[in-house]
């Protein structure tokens, strides 16, 4: 299988589980539980990003490379337009509903923010991406990532990818040390003078998540100009840097299951936690990030060819599950995907609110169902991109 191919599996299954995370029942979901998240700090939202990156790296570093900086720019920078109108569909889908049924204002209200009682300044700050509804937040900070890649794939294809990877550590470690309050502050203050209790609402940090995103886009730009051999980087026979990626995994996975079994005492949860800030993704879900994305890349790369016999199935097992052809059809088309995913997710708790409790067995129909969904926007997407293609074949004149 293509390396893009398995890529697009991966961004699959993280899509899957942002579904399962994101619905909201009565009474929970026991499918929410059979979940990789529970096994460390390592949740979809982190892959999903570090992929995008990866991806954004490797497609646009070639037309740089071949076309010249202005080609791969132009594309980047239409990709992040589109994606603001995506945003703003979504946004307008949701709030055209409420207006339409006004009883979803009560349902959706913890998740509107101040959208739930919109007034002009709420909607203008929506609009511009500074006060977001409960999961919809994660497109304005990829916006912005789009929005400043283009000189940063540049700088790669001129060997300053060092500059980069410094440049985006130094803005993670700020904003660890809290360096960006007084700009949050700012900001907080000049909408509340706008409309009282107006302030910005995003969940992720768009400073810290950056270092995710940046390292994707600095691998993907290195492996696509052949200035990294993924495959010597990750050999079978080296092992020192795996040992290293699992005993950070074992560790994190310890403490998780430790802490959701009852043998981690309290106290020392709560100092754990005191340094978990998943919005502003602190030192905790780095590490387990490293860890565990190094231990699925050498499985994946050095796996098939590894001496030992269980290794070589692990590998087999992963490289089938995220070959499978659901999984890379919403992959391909992710962030239609993902805008999908987010109404669905909004119908889903109007109807657990209105019609339900609900019992298990539907509860868990439900969310396969909205998983199941997930390929409605993708199949009109392919459908779309064919016709296009047809359209811009050249037409053969039969003979008479």
């Amino acid at each position: 299988m293509r390396r893009l191919e398995l890529l697009d599996g991966l961004r699959g299954y993280f899509l899957v589980f942002m579904m399962l995370n994101h619905l909201y029942f009565t009474g929970g979901l026991t499918l929410v539980h059979v979940n990789h998240a529970e096994l460390g700090f390592v949740e979809d939202a982190q892959g999903f990003v570090f992929l995008s990156g990866l991806l954004i790296g490797m497609v646009y570093a070639k037309r740089m490379a071949r076309e010249g900086f202005a080609a791969g720019a132009v594309r980047i920078w239409h990709r992040a337009a589109e994606l603001y109108l995506y945003a703003l569909l979504c946004l307008f889908v949701v709030l055209l509903a409420v207006r339409l049924m006004p009883e979803l204002e009560a349902y959706w209200a913890n998740w509107l923010g101040e959208l739930a009682s919109p007034g002009h300044a709420s909607t203008l700050a929506a609009a511009t991406l500074v006060h977001q509804p409960t999961y919809m937040d994660i497109l304005p900070q990829y916006i912005a990532y789009l929005l400043v890649a283009p000189p940063l794939v540049y700088l790669v294809l001129r060997d300053r990818w060092m500059l980069v990877a410094i440049a985006s550590a130094v803005l993670w470690l700020a904003v660890q040390l809290g360096l960006h309050l007084p700009l949050g502050n700012a900001l907080d203050h000049l909408l509340g003078q706008v409309e009282p209790g107006l302030a910005m609402r995003n969940h992720f940090n768009v400073f810290a998540w950056q270092v995710v995103f940046m390292a994707g886009l600095v691998m993907g730009a290195l492996s696509a100009t052949h200035r990294i051999d993924w495959k010597k980087v990750f050999h079978p026979s080296s092992r020192s840097m795996l040992l290293a990626a699992v005993v950070f995994f074992s560790f994190f996975m310890a403490f998780r299951l430790g802490w959701t079994f009852g043998v981690i005492p309290e106290a020392s949860w709560d100092r754990f936690v005191a340094i978990t800030n998943r919005g502003e993704f602190s030192l905790v879900y780095l590490l387990n990030f490293v860890a565990t994305g190094y231990l699925l890349a050498w499985l994946l790369i050095a796996g098939p060819w590894a001496e030992e016999n269980w290794i070589r199935q692990v590998a087999a097992v992963l490289t089938s599950l995220f070959s499978l052809p659901f999984l890379r059809l919403i992959g391909r088309h992710s962030l239609q995907v993902y805008v999908f995913h987010v109404v669905v997710v909004y119908a889903m708790l109007a109807v657990d609110r209105h019609l339900g409790p609900f019992p298990e067995s539907v509860r868990t129909l439900l969310a396969i169902t909205a998983i199941a969904s997930l390929a409605i926007p993708a199949w009109l997407r392919e459908a779309d991109l064919r016709g296009t293609r047809q359209a811009a074949m050249p037409t053969t004149r039969g003979a008479s």
